[in-house]
């Protein structure tokens, strides 16, 4: 689908699938402008996408760390282990229904405000659930915690938006995914122990001492970065929204460089408007059909990796005698796997961008958000994830079938090591591809990505505990590898007609 140029013609508002298209494509068009992209210097964009990175550490943490209590809670709750499951479906369901709000929230008000809101949600959520009796209280807070933790993994990919250019971006899916991919690693371990030594309540407790943690240095440090508000840095952010620290502030002054204005190395670094608050523009964007393809394929791939995930623990339990402690180190693989798959993508990412715009006479220049209207942005991204897509579909495959056979643990846990970190690469680059195509509102783009693949997600979880029961692990491995495979025209079809298409 091309990228066009803004345009200041005025139109009237309207609520059919025209305006989402409009709209679309305005979010991915270029301006030209001589100013760097950002004035951040290189260390500080590093230290801001690590700060930003970990505090989107809490939405996977809260949803992992609650893995091992599940049995525990059951009990000290005095309902069945169904009934309990439900609060993990109910977690990604809100999970996927609040970013859109705080999504649309930032790219208008600005990241500081929307992660000092979510993190005041989180704390209140977490203190409740440390001192909850009944299940009725354990679900409504579950789904508060939900709204509170979901908004920052938007966040950080907006951040990482606002202060690195698409030719640059995968360099940086590393720092910026670090918290994301240490959740699923450190959540069971965490829970396990703390479930073990200290009783479930403990594990709330933590939750709230390290949000509290977040929240200070949120207010201390982090500076805003969303261009809407502060441009490419240069622009003072009102005094209210401000760091008490600014440690990481950009500095006011900056040195212009010349550059060499060619046809095929238009700039693009002006100021976005801010857009009007609008909570329903993501769910908007799922209307494109090119965004619903790439959000679609996506989210069954992260169906998939939930459907493992919550599978393991009884998986591991049924199979191997596991107590709660050993259940918990056995998710280290797959944390490792996605750890490791955010710096060789984000390495292949950039490298497959520049061999693109060598081919397609694109000059890349350093710091600067060029027009990519004549550029195949598409194919750039789906070469690294198709390819990937279809090797993790094979891993789990015999992840399946290993786990089905009881063979040594070696097995399951090199398999779960292979598998996240193809799959965890196949979901970046198709994430990374997202925030390309409407870079006018990265923080929607991203809660869009989270609406479709939490919903799904929600569903997997559900659903995959009875297909083992009914058909075994072995066959229901190979029946998420066929539906991945299945869906695969719809990448395919991205990467064919994709780009060009009106």
């Amino acid at each position: 689908m091309a990228s066009s140029s803004t345009e200041d013609t005025k139109k009237p508002p309207l609520s059919t699938t025209d305006d989402v298209q409009n709209d679309v494509e305005k979010n991915r068009g270029d301006a030209s402008s001589d100013d760097p992209y950002s004035i951040l210097s290189e260390r500080k964009k590093v230290c801001l996408m690590i700060t930003a990175s970990f505090a989107g550490l809490i939405s996977p943490l809260s949803s992992t760390v609650y893995f091992p209590a599940l049995t525990s809670l059951a009990d000290a709750m005095h309902v069945s282990s169904t009934r309990i499951n439900l609060t993990v479906m109910m977690y990604l369901i809100f999970q996927g229904i609040a970013p859109s709000f705080i999504g649309s929230f930032s790219d208008t008000h600005g990241r500081r405000p929307a992660y000092l809101v979510s993190f005041v949600i989180y704390l209140g959520a977490n203190i409740g659930l440390a001192l909850q009796t009944n299940y009725a209280a354990l679900m409504v807070l579950r789904c508060l915690q939900a709204c509170g933790s979901s908004g920052t993994i938007a966040l950080g990919s907006a951040v990482v938006a606002d202060v690195s250019t698409r030719a640059e971006r995968g360099k940086y899916i590393g720092y910026a995914s670090m918290g994301l991919t240490l959740g699923p690693a450190l959540g069971p371990v965490i829970g396990g122990l703390i479930d073990h030594f200290c009783g479930w309540r403990w594990i709330f407790w933590f939750l709230t001492i390290l949000s509290g943690v977040f929240l200070a240095a949120i207010a201390l440090f982090l500076p805003e970065t969303c261009r809407a508000v502060v441009g490419n840095g240069s622009i003072p952010a009102a005094r209210w929204n401000r760091p008490v620290f600014s440690a990481l502030a950009p500095t006011t002054t900056t040195t212009s460089t010349s550059k060499t204005t060619t046809p095929t190395s238009i700039t693009s670094n002006t100021t976005p408007k801010p857009q009007r608050l609008n909570p329903l523009r993501s769910a908007r964007l799922v209307l494109d059909k090119e965004n619903a393809l790439i959000l679609t394929y996506g989210a069954l791939l992260y169906a998939g990796m939930a459907a493992v995930l919550t599978t393991l623990t009884t998986t591991l339990a049924t199979h191997y005698d596991f107590n709660t402690i050993q259940i918990g180190l056995c998710y280290l693989p797959m944390g490792l796997g996605s750890l490791t798959s955010r710096y060789t993508v984000g390495c292949l990412l950039d490298r497959t961008f520049r061999r693109h715009a060598h081919a397609q006479q694109l000059r890349i220049i350093r710091n600067t958000q060029q027009d990519i209207s004549a550029f195949d942005i598409e194919r750039a991204r789906l070469t690294v994830a198709i390819p990937l897509a279809y090797a993790a579909a094979l891993v789990f495959v015999a992840y399946g079938w290993v786990m089905q056979a009881r063979v040594s643990l070696a097995g399951p846990v090199l398999t779960l090591f292979v598998g996240s970190h193809l799959l965890t690469g196949a979901f970046t680059a198709l994430s990374t591809l997202i925030v390309d195509l409407n870079r006018g509102s990265p923080a929607t783009a991203v809660a869009a990505n989270n609406l479709v693949r939490c919903l799904l997600g929600a569903g997997a979880t559900a659903g995959a505990a009875p297909v083992i029961e009914r058909i075994g692990i072995g066959w229901m491995a190979v029946v998420m590898a066929v539906v991945w495979v299945v869906a695969s025209p719809c990448l395919w079809g991205v990467y064919l007609w994709g780009f060009g298409e009106e």
